[in-house]
C-alpha cells in the first residue's frame, strides 16, 4: 500500500462526526455571503436591467434610471477598465450590445437599496432591433447553429459490425436538463480597502478563476484581487464558471464608488440568468447478438450549450467518456457536438455531462430487452466490464471484480428475485396500479479530464498552544469537504479533532487552485493537506525524538500525545537530556503532549507551519485523439430500486432502494451516507420530475423559460424519498494513491438514479403485452408516463398490429414475417404515434432490425 492511502492506528478519518457546521446549519447561525453585508456600512445594492428578448441588437439608455430616489450609478461598458468579458473563452461579454437570450444582464443599477434598485433597472430605457432565435436542439442542428470543437471516441468497426449484427435497434431521444435550485442564490460582497486591494466575498466553486475575471475585467493584476468564500448553500457545478462574472460586477461598482456592492440573484432572477444541467439530443444505433451481449454502438451527442460556451466542451468530453457507463461494448464510436442556442449558458452541473452520457446505453438497454427476450437486469449483468477490458478510449478498467461482486451484493442485499415474484403475483392481480423492480450499474471516472486541473494546495499553521489551523483550496458548498479535511489533518498529526479548525478559502492564502468539482475535492485537497501535516509532523517527530530519547523514526503521534514504539531507555551521565545535567541516570518521558512538543520545538526555533501541495499521479489524455488514461480510478455502484405506478394518472411511486455504493475506504462515514442519498434523489429529480420549459412560440415571449419558480418547476421531497432506503458502503475497497485509501463520492451516487427510471418503464411496459418495449420521455414526468401508459394498452388491445409491416418495410428491416419482429416493430410505430399525440416531444423513437 502506498504511504498516501496508509492509515495510522486509531485515525480520526473513518470515524463518524457531524458535519463542521451542522450546528450553525440547524440553528441558522451559518454566515453566508449575502449575510456579510448587514456587518457593513454604506452598502450599495446591484441589480440587473434584463433582456425582454431572447435575440435583439439592444441600445441601453440609463438617463432615466439616474433620476430615481436612491439610485448612485448604473453599470455599462463604457464602464469597464479592463476586458469587458466575463468568461475564459472571450465570448461572454459583460454588458453586451447583443442580447442573446431572454433575461440576458445589459447593465446593472447600483442604488441605496434594493428596491432602489430594482425601480431604477425598471426605469431604464432598452431600444431593441429583434433577429432571429433558435430555442431548441433540432432548431440548431436544422440552422447548423453549432459552438465550440466536435469531438469523437471511436474503437474498432462499429459500421460494418453494425451491418451484420443478428439484432440492431435505432432511436432518437431528447433528454432534459437540470436546475441546480441551491439554497443560496449567487451572491458576491465587494469592497476596497486602505491598500488599494479588491476584496470580493463570493458564493463561488472556483476562487481563482473567479479572482483571474475581476483582475481581467478592472484591467490590475490578480495580486490586486483576493477573493474569499466563506460557504455556499449549495452549488452543484452551478458556482463553477457562473459566479466570475457577477463577481466583477460588484468589484466594478466597488471600484467605481468606492463603497461596497453586495450583488444577489432573487429565485426568478438565479433561474432566468444563470446556466443549468446540458439538455441532450441523442441519435444512435446498437447492434447485440442472439445471447443479448452488446456488439457494437454509433450514437451522436448533441447537447445544448445555450448562448456562450461557458464549459460545455468538457461536460461533452465527459459524457463521451460515459457513454458506456459498466459495460463492455467491444465496438463503438460516439460523436459530440454542441448546440448554440439563444437561451442561458448551460453549465456543470453534478455529474458533468457523464449522466447524460451513461443515459445512452441505460436506454438502449432499457428499450432492447423486451424485444431481445432477455431479462433487463440479466441483460445489463451479462454485459458488465470483466478484467483486463478496456473503455473505448483506452483506459483499462481496474477493479472491474468490484463492479461484479457490487452487482451481487445489490441482487442479494435487496432480496432482488424473491421481491420480483412477489411483484408479478400483485402485477396479476391490479389492473391498474403496476410494480417493478429494476437494478442498474455505475462506473464513474474520477478527475478532471483537464490534467492541469489536477492539483491542490494547503496552508497548514500550528500555534505554540498545539491548536491547528488548516487553509486548503477547496471550497465548502455542505457537502462536507471541510469536514473531512478536518478529520484529515487530525489524523496526520495525531491531534483530536477538536484542536484543528478550518478557515475560509481564500486566495491569498492558497493561490492558484482549481475549482472544488468533478468529485475531485477530497482527493485533491486531502492529499495537499496530509502532505502539509507530514511535513510539520517530521519537524516535530526530531524534536520528540530527543525529548523521549529515542529515534525520530519510532515517533508516534496520536489521540493528542507522543510516544514512542516501546519504553524509553534510561539516561546515563554521558546524556544529560533534553532538560538539566544530573549525573544520577534518570528515565526519559513515557510520553509527552502535542503541545508539549509544539513549545519545544518554538523554543528550539523549529518551523512550525507549512505549504502542502498534491498532484494526482498517472494520468494522460490526448484531446484531439479523445485516447488517453484520464481517470485515476473508477468509482463503482449499484442500485435496485421499487416503484409503483398510477395507471390512471401516471404518477409514481419510490417503494424501495437498495444500493451498494464503493467509496474506498471512507474518510467521513456520515458525509459519504448523505452523499450517496442526497445524489440519488437529485438524479432521481432530474430523471422523473424536473422539467425546463421554455416559450418555443413565434409570440413576443419566445425564449423565455416558463419554468420560473418552485411553482412550475418540480423539486423532489421528502415525498419522493423511497418509503425504504438501504445504503451499504462496499467493504475491503482500500484505494491506493488515494488519501487514506478513501475514494470521491460527491458525482456518482446521483447515477445510480437511472434504477428508479428503468423501474418506471419496466412498470408501464406491464400494462402492456410480454415484449414490449417502452418509449419513456425524460424526464418521466407524470404526463409523460400517462402517455407511455397509454401506447402500452393499446399495443396490449392489439390497434398497433397493421402497422408493424409498414415499419418494418420503412425502415428496410429483413424478417419482417417473424412474430419477434412484428411485436417490436408494432411497439416502436405505437410508441411514435404517443409521442406525437403527447405534448412531450421526448419520447424516444426505436425502429428494431432483425437479421
Amino acid at each position: 500500500m502506498s504511504e498516501l492511502a496508509a492509515r495510522p492506528s486509531q485515525p480520526v478519518v473513518g470515524t463518524p462526526v457531524a458535519h463542521e457546521s451542522a450546528a450553525l446549519h440547524s440553528t441558522g447561525t451559518a454566515v453566508y455571503t449575502d449575510d456579510l453585508a448587514a456587518r457593513r456600512a454604506g452598502v450599495l445594492t446591484a441589480w440587473p436591467v434584463q433582456s425582454a428578448h431572447a435575440h435583439a441588437l439592444v441600445h441601453v439608455d440609463v438617463a432615466p434610471a439616474l433620476d430615481v430616489p436612491g439610485v448612485v450609478h448604473v453599470l455599462t461598458a463604457a464602464d469597464v477598465p479592463g476586458q469587458n468579458d466575463a468568461g475564459v473563452k472571450h465570448d461572454e461579454p459583460l454588458f453586451p450590445s447583443e442580447a442573446m437570450f431572454h433575461g440576458h444582464a445589459l447593465a446593472w443599477v447600483l442604488a441605496e437599496t434594493a428596491e432602489a434598485a430594482r425601480l431604477g433597472a425598471a426605469a431604464v430605457q432598452v431600444d431593441y432591433e429583434p433577429l432571429p432565435s433558435i430555442i431548441t436542439v433540432p432548431e440548431a442542428i436544422e440552422a447548423g447553429s453549432f459552438q465550440g470543437i466536435p469531438r469523437t471516441i471511436r474503437r474498432g468497426d462499429p459500421e460494418s459490425v453494425l451491418a451484420t449484427a443478428p439484432h440492431v435497434f435505432e432511436g432518437v431521444t431528447e433528454i432534459g436538463g437540470q436546475e441546480h435550485f441551491y439554497l443560496e442564490t449567487h451572491a458576491s460582497l465587494a469592497h476596497v480597502d486602505s491598500e488599494g486591494q479588491v476584496f470580493v466575498d463570493c458564493s463561488t466553486q472556483h476562487p481563482s478563476e473567479t479572482q483571474e475575471i475581476v483582475a481581467h475585467v478592472l484591467g490590475v493584476p490578480s495580486n490586486r484581487v483576493t477573493v474569499q468564500c466563506l460557504r455556499m448553500g449549495g452549488g452543484f457545478g452551478g458556482k463553477e464558471m457562473q459566479p466570475h462574472g457577477l463577481a466583477a460586477v460588484a468589484a466594478l461598482g466597488a471600484t467605481l464608488t468606492g463603497r461596497p456592492v453586495r450583488l444577489r440573484l432573487n429565485r426568478t432572477q438565479d433561474l432566468t440568468m444563470t446556466g443549468k444541467r446540458h439538455p441532450f439530443h441523442l441519435v444512435w444505433k446498437a447492434g447485440f447478438d442472439d445471447d443479448g451481449h452488446i456488439l457494437a454502438l454509433a450514437t451522436t451527442l448533441t447537447s445544448d450549450g445555450g448562448w456562450c460556451l461557458d464549459l460545455s466542451e468538457p461536460v461533452m468530453g465527459r459524457a463521451l467518456c460515459h457513454v458506456d457507463n459498466a459495460y463492455w461494448i467491444p465496438h463503438f464510436v460516439a460523436q459530440g457536438r454542441i448546440a448554440k442556442t439563444n437561451k442561458t449558458s448551460q453549465t456543470a452541473f453534478r455529474g458533468f455531462g457523464g449522466p447524460q452520457g451513461m443515459f445512452v446505453i441505460e436506454n438502449v438497454l432499457g428499450l432492447a430487452a423486451p424485444a431481445l427476450g432477455i431479462d433487463a437486469a440479466e441483460l445489463r449483468q451479462r454485459n458488465l466490464y470483466m478484467p483486463g477490458q478496456t473503455t473505448p478510449y483506452g483506459q483499462p478498467v481496474r477493479h472491474a471484480e468490484r463492479l461484479n461482486e457490487i452487482w451481487r451484493r445489490v441482487l442479494d442485499e435487496s432480496a432482488f428475485d424473491e421481491r420480483r415474484a412477489a411483484i408479478a403475483a400483485f402485477n396479476a392481480d391490479h389492473p391498474d396500479t403496476k410494480r417493478a423492480l429494476a437494478v442498474t450499474p455505475v462506473k464513474f471516472g474520477i478527475s478532471f479530464t483537464l490534467t492541469a486541473y489536477n492539483q491542490a494546495g494547503a496552508l497548514v499553521h500550528v500555534y505554540k498552544d498545539g491548536s491547528v489551523l488548516v487553509n486548503h483550496g477547496g471550497t465548502e458548498m455542505g457537502q462536507g469537504l471541510h469536514t473531512k479535511m478536518l478529520q484529515v489533518a487530525a489524523t496526520a498529526l495525531g491531534v483530536p479533532l477538536d484542536t484543528v479548525r478550518l478557515a475560509p478559502t481564500r486566495t491569498d492564502k492558497v493561490p492558484n487552485t482549481s475549482a472544488t468539482a468533478a468529485s475531485s475535492g477530497a482527493d485533491l485537497n486531502g492529499g495537499a493537506v496530509k502532505q502539509a501535516c507530514e511535513q510539520i509532523r517530521g519537524r516535530l517527530a526530531a524534536v520528540a525524538g530527543r525529548l523521549l530519547g529515542i529515534d525520530e523514526r519510532d515517533v508516534r503521534f496520536s489521540g493528542g500525545r507522543v510516544r514512542g514504539l516501546g519504553a524509553g531507555p534510561l539516561r546515563s551521565a554521558d546524556d544529560p537530556g533534553p532538560t538539566s545535567p544530573s549525573t544520577a541516570a534518570t528515565p526519559y518521558p513515557s510520553s509527552l503532549t502535542f503541545a508539549e512538543v509544539v513549545k519545544a520545538a518554538y523554543d528550539q526555533r523549529v518551523q512550525l507551519w507549512a505549504a502542502g501541495f498534491y498532484r494526482t499521479e498517472g494520468l494522460h489524455w490526448d484531446t484531439e485523439r479523445m485516447q488517453g488514461e484520464p481517470f485515476k480510478y473508477f468509482a463503482y455502484g449499484a442500485a435496485a430500486a421499487e416503484v409503483e405506478v398510477d395507471g390512471f394518472t401516471g404518477a409514481s411511486r419510490t417503494r424501495r432502494v437498495d444500493i451498494v455504493h464503493d467509496v474506498g475506504d471512507s474518510l467521513s462515514p456520515v458525509v459519504d451516507l448523505g452523499q450517496i442519498e442526497g445524489g440519488f434523489v437529485q438524479g432521481a429529480g432530474w430523471l422523473t420530475l424536473e422539467e425546463l420549459r421554455w416559450d418555443e412560440t413565434d409570440g413576443p415571449g419566445r425564449g423565455r423559460l416558463l419554468t420560473q419558480s418552485a411553482s412550475t418547476y418540480k423539486l423532489p421531497s421528502f415525498s419522493e424519498m423511497p418509503e425504504e432506503f438501504n445504503v451499504h458502503f462496499f467493504e475491503r475497497a482500500t484505494e491506493d494513491g488515494v488519501v487514506y485509501g478513501s475514494k470521491a463520492v460527491g458525482e456518482p451516487p446521483l447515477m445510480l438514479a437511472f434504477s428508479v427510471r428503468e423501474a418506471i418503464r419496466e412498470a408501464v411496459a406491464a400494462f402492456g403485452p410480454v415484449g414490449h418495449s417502452v418509449g419513456l420521455g425524460s424526464p418521466a414526468t407524470p404526463e409523460a408516463v400517462f402517455w407511455a401508459i397509454e401506447e402500452a394498452r393499446r399495443a396490449a388491445e392489439g390497434t398497433g398490429a397493421d402497422a408493424a409491416g409498414s415499419t418494418e418495410q420503412a425502415t428496410g428491416a429483413a424478417g419482417s414475417t417473424e412474430r419477434a419482429t412484428d411485436a417490436a416493430g408494432s411497439t416502436e410505430r405505437a410508441t411514435d404515434a404517443a409521442a406525437s399525440a403527447s405534448p412531450h416531444p421526448t419520447a424516444p423513437a426505436l425502429v428494431r432490425h432483425r437479421r
